[in-house]
C-alpha cells in the first residue's frame, strides 16, 4: 500500500486548483519494517543539538514574522539535512520545517516536507502519526476531504499492522485515537453527522483522549448543543497544552495547523464561541480577546488567521445584540469589515456560487454575510448590504444549515455553527 497511490486514487477527478495534489514518497507496510517501530521516542533520545536548532529556527522565523525572517529560520533547519542526526531527530526537523512553511502560506511545500518523513527509517511511529495528522489538516483546510481521509486510513492501517505484529503496550492507543478523531473531523467537515457521532462515541471515553482528538469531539458536541461536555473538553485541551510544552511527550508532537499552539488557540476560540452560545457574553469577550492576542503574536496582525478569530468575535457581538435587544452595529460592522479584508475575500463580481476554489470560503461567506446584515439595516447602505448578503448566500457551502440559520441563531436551534480556526472551516 502506497500513500501516493491511495491519495491519488481518492482524489482522482477532484483536484482543487488552490492547492495541487502532491505525490508523496511511498510508504511500504511490510512486516520486516514493522518491528522497528515504537510509539514513543524513549528508545531514541532527542539529539539536543537538533532540538536547539529547531527552537532557534522557529524563534528566528517568528521574531519579525516577515518573509526574510522565515527564510532565515528555514535556512537553519535546511542545514540539519547535512548534519549527522538520527532519523527520529531528522523527523522532528521536518515537522518544524513544514510548520514554518505552512505559517507562511507555502502549503504545497509543507506537504512535500511532511512527505519526506515517509522516507526516513523512523523507530518512532509518533512522528509519522504527527505527519499524517498534519497532512489531513492541510487537506481539510483546502476542502480536500477525500485526500485527508486517504491519509488517515493509511495511518490507521500502519498502526493496526504494528499492533498486530508486536502487540499493544508502549502507548499505541493514543496514536490510534488521534487518527480516529481526525476521521471524525473529516466526517464533520463533510456534514456526515451520524458518521462523526459514531466515531466520537468510540473514542470519547478513551483515557488517552487529549489534544486534537478532544478538541474535534468537543466541536461536534458543541455544535449539537451539548454545551456542558464540550466546555469540559475545551478546558481540558487548553490546560493540558499549557502544562505540556515542548518535546516532553512525543505523543503530543504535531505540525502545521495541528501543532499544539494552533490547537490551543482553536480550543480557546471554540470555548469563547460556546460561552456566547450559552449567553455568557462577558466571559466570551474575555476569552476571544485573549485568543486574538495570541493569534496576532503567533502569525502577525495581518495574517488571515486573525480574520478568522475576528469573525468569531463579530458573531459574538451579533448574538449578544440579539439576546440583549441592544445595538452594536458599529462594532459589528468594523469587525466584519476587517475580517473580510484579512481573509482576502474575492471581489463581489466573482460570483459566490462559482467560488468553490476560494480559499477559506466558509469563513469568508460567514463574515461577508454578517457584514451584509449590518449594512442592510442602514438605509443609505441597504443596496450594498443586499449585494454582500447575496454573494455570501451563494458562496455558503455548509451542508448542515443555511447561512440565514447560522447567522440568526435562536434558543430553539437544534444545532449551532462552530468555527474551527485550525482548518478555517465552519462546522455543523
Amino acid at each position: 500500500m502506497r500513500l501516493a497511490a491511495e491519495v491519488s486514487k481518492a482524489m482522482r477527478n477532484r483536484i482543487i486548483p488552490s492547492i495541487s495534489l502532491i505525490k508523496l514518497p511511498p510508504e511500504a507496510v511490510a512486516p520486516p519494517s514493522i518491528r522497528q517501530f515504537s510509539s514513543s521516542l524513549s528508545n531514541s533520545t532527542h539529539n539536543p543539538v537538533a532540538v536547539e536548532m529547531i527552537k532557534y529556527a522557529t524563534s528566528l522565523a517568528r521574531e519579525q514574522k516577515t518573509e526574510e525572517s522565515y527564510a532565515r529560520g528555514l535556512l537553519v533547519l535546511e542545514q540539519c539535512e547535512s548534519t549527522q542526526f538520527d532519523d527520529n531527530s531528522k523527523g522532528l526537523v521536518e515537522l518544524a520545517r513544514s510548520t514554518l512553511m505552512f505559517e507562511r502560506g507555502l502549503h504545497e511545500s509543507a506537504i512535500e516536507r511532511l512527505g519526506k518523513i515517509q522516507e526516513l527509517s523512523l523507530s518512532s511511529i509518533a512522528i509519522k502519526v504527527a505527519a499524517s495528522e498534519a497532512l489531513g489538516g492541510i487537506y481539510l483546510e483546502h476542502y480536500q476531504e477525500d485526500a485527508a481521509s486517504a491519509v488517515a486510513d493509511l495511518a490507521l492501517q500502519i498502526i493496526g499492522s504494528i499492533r498486530l505484529e508486536i502487540g499493544d503496550g508502549g502507548g499505541f492507543e493514543i496514536l490510534e485515537t488521534r487518527i480516529k478523531a481526525l476521521k471524525g473531523l473529516i466526517e464533520l467537515s463533510r456534514g456526515n453527522l451520524d458518521s462523526a457521532r459514531s466515531i466520537f462515541d468510540e473514542v470519547q471515553g478513551h483515557r488517552f483522549f487529549i489534544g486534537n482528538a478532544a478538541l474535534s469531539c468537543g466541536e461536534y458536541l458543541h455544535g449539537m448543543r451539548n454545551f456542558s461536555t464540550a466546555k469540559e473538553l475545551y478546558k481540558k485541551v487548553i490546560k493540558e497544552i499549557s502544562e505540556n510544552k515542548g518535546f516532553s511527550d512525543p505523543n503530543n508532537i504535531g505540525a502545521c495547523n495541528m501543532a499544539a499552539e494552533e490547537v490551543e488557540i482553536a480550543a480557546a476560540c471554540a470555548l469563547g464561541q460556546l460561552e456566547a452560545h450559552m449567553g455568557n457574553f462577558n466571559d466570551a469577550e474575555e476569552i476571544l480577546t485573549a485568543a486574538l492576542k495570541k493569534t496576532e503574536e503567533r502569525f502577525g496582525a495581518h495574517h488571515p488567521k486573525v480574520g478568522v478569530v475576528l469573525t468569531c468575535i463579530a458573531l459574538m457581538y451579533k448574538l449578544k445584540a440579539t439576546v440583549e435587544r441592544s445595538s452594536s452595529l458599529l462594532i459589528q460592522e468594523g469587525l466584519f469589515r476587517r475580517a473580510v479584508e484579512l481573509l482576502k475575500a474575492p471581489p463581489l463580481d466573482v460570483d459566490g456560487e462559482a467560488s468553490e476554489n476560494v480559499y477559506r470560503k466558509d469563513i469568508i461567506a460567514f463574515a461577508r454575510g454578517g457584514y451584509g446584515e449590518t449594512l442592510r439595516v442602514q438605509k443609505s447602505r441597504k443596496a450594498e448590504g443586499e449585494r454582500l448578503k447575496e454573494w455570501a448566500e451563494n458562496g455558503w457551502g455548509n451542508r448542515c444549515m443555511s447561512l440565514g440559520e447560522a447567522l440568526e441563531l435562536s434558543e430553539t436551534s437544534t444545532r449551532v455553527p462552530v468555527i474551527d480556526t485550525r482548518i478555517c472551516r465552519v462546522l455543523l
